[in-house]
């Protein structure tokens, strides 16, 4: 999508090139750029291993036109998660740009942020963003561009932006957020411009199936009651916008698996030869003709989400995944010549206990009896605008001594990867926490951005009393 136009626009993503662009939203609003008349968007991302603790990162150059971020009139950055606001601490590091909004002056790139990050908690962005745009930022991006490029000053800039729907200028809202933006269904489903074999899904032609979810699970910040739950697009519409010659597809969404035509669409990618991915199937959806669709369009391993560790506390999210409907999953991989089944989980949910991991434990070496299984494990974090916002972190020592449990378990039977108990407590500071917490991010990346260095900048805001009140307590951390 080459392009020239008055206005270049840096548009940065704070992980490396592979991530970003096999994110559809990032794409998105690439693509919401370059068809706005005046404007051309330059793609920028945090080097390979810039998201590694200790990384030095170089000045961060736009893929387009090779120029340092910091010579552009404006920078938008898409955050997906909480854990990112290290990768933008970098990026504006090897900049030269103050990360703190306060220290930026009209020399330095007015910084639009939005994302994912925006449906949850943005709070931790407050003391970087000059502004950011809540939620589905597609009809946004135009009119906030206008203005920011037609605005003579600053406060010129800051005082327009203020006015349009759903964005948080934080030097004239303070903490007080914007409500989260919804774009028309006519504009869905997003896709992706590009495709590139450098991605994380290389070659991958994205695009969305539906936007947000019917569900209800309490953790989720997608359920229903979020954007007016579930955004269905035609089937006609999906198939019309796959190119004939992308020779991978993948359909993104949080319900995708709900989709009342996912099976037909399948079915019909296979007959062109095509390969599926789906960002989401639901174990209750997997049936013969599902399972067989997804082995017609490449699936070799069939992954769906258990979530909790026990029928019981699976209830206790309003998860209606049952044992028997993950058993079905495993047999019906197994007759249709897959491979491998993945089930997705978390630990440390509000009111698990070591019988519910017993029960995991049992269940799985059963399902492994079947197909050989691989368990993706999370540990649990509570976030905002969710039913366990204010949950508490079940603790480091407790999160480790679950999965150390379930390795024993299931030891030579299952292969286990999970993520790290004490970054995920850094992620649920952030989740709940406020500026206080987001700015604490650049003490703990300039001090190497080991795990050791976040739990000294947060005991910092302790000594300070600035922390929020939900994240004061520090984890007890296993020698």
């Amino acid at each position: 999508m080459d392009k020239d136009a008055p206005h270049a626009v840096a548009l940065a993503y704070p992980s490396p090139y592979a991530a970003g662009m096999s994110s559809l939203g990032f794409q998105r609003i690439y693509r919401s750029i370059q068809e706005q008349d005046g404007f051309v968007a330059h793609r920028a991302f945090l080097a390979d291993g810039g998201d590694e603790p200790g990384a030095q990162v170089a000045d961060v150059l736009t893929y387009e036109a090779m120029r340092p971020i910091s010579s552009y009139r404006v920078i938008c950055v898409s955050v997906a998660y909480e854990l990112e606001i290290a990768g933008l601490v970098r990026m504006l590091d090897a900049a030269g740009i103050p990360t703190n909004r306060r220290d930026r002056g009209p020399e330095h790139p007015f910084l639009l942020l939005g994302g994912p990050l925006t449906f949850s908690n943005p709070a931790p962005l407050l003391g970087y963003a000059d502004a950011f745009i809540m939620g589905e930022a597609e009809e946004l991006i135009g009119p906030a561009l206008d203005i920011l490029y037609s605005a003579e000053t600053r406060t010129a800039q800051l005082e327009g932006l203020a006015k349009l729907p759903s964005i948080t200028v934080p030097a004239i809202h303070g903490g007080l957020l914007a409500s989260i933006a919804s774009i028309d269904d006519d504009l869905l489903p997003a896709w992706g411009p590009i495709r590139t074999p450098h991605a994380e899904f290389s070659n991958m032609f994205l695009l969305e199936a539906e936007r947000g979810c019917s569900r209800g699970c309490k953790y989720c910040v997608m359920r229903r009651s979020t954007n007016g739950g579930m955004r269905i697009v035609p089937k006609a519409k999906i198939l019309s916008l796959i190119p004939d010659d992308a020779p991978k597809v993948g359909l993104v969404g949080a319900a995708v698996s709900d989709h009342p035509k996912i099976v037909e669409i399948l079915n019909e990618l296979a007959d062109k030869g095509k390969q599926v991915g789906l960002s989401s199937l639901r174990p209750d959806r997997m049936n013969d003709a599902f399972v067989s669709a997804l082995a017609r369009v490449g699936y070799r391993t069939l992954t769906t989400a258990m979530d909790g560790t026990s029928q019981r506390v699976r209830a206790s999210l309003d998860r209606k995944a049952k044992e028997e409907q993950i058993e079905r999953c495993a047999r019906l991989a197994r007759e249709k010549g897959m491979d491998r089944l993945k089930l997705y989980l978390m630990v440390g949910t509000p009111g698990e206990g070591p019988e519910d991991v017993d029960e995991c434990v049992r269940f799985t070496t059963e399902l492994s009896r079947i197909i050989p299984l691989s368990l993706g494990i999370a540990p649990f974090v509570s976030k905002r605008n969710t039913p366990l916002d204010g949950m508490p972190f079940a603790g480091i020592d407790v999160v480790q001594e679950r999965l150390e449990q379930l390795r024993r378990g299931v030891k030579g039977r299952v292969d286990i990867r999970s993520t790290s108990a004490k970054w995920a407590w850094v992620e649920w500071v952030l989740a709940q926490g406020g500026e206080a917490e987001g700015l604490a991010v650049a003490d703990a990346v300039r001090a190497g951005g080991t795990f050791a260095d976040y739990k000294k900048a947060y005991k910092a805001l302790d000594e300070l009393g600035t922390r929020s009140p939900l994240t004061r307590k520090l984890p007890v951390v296993a020698a």
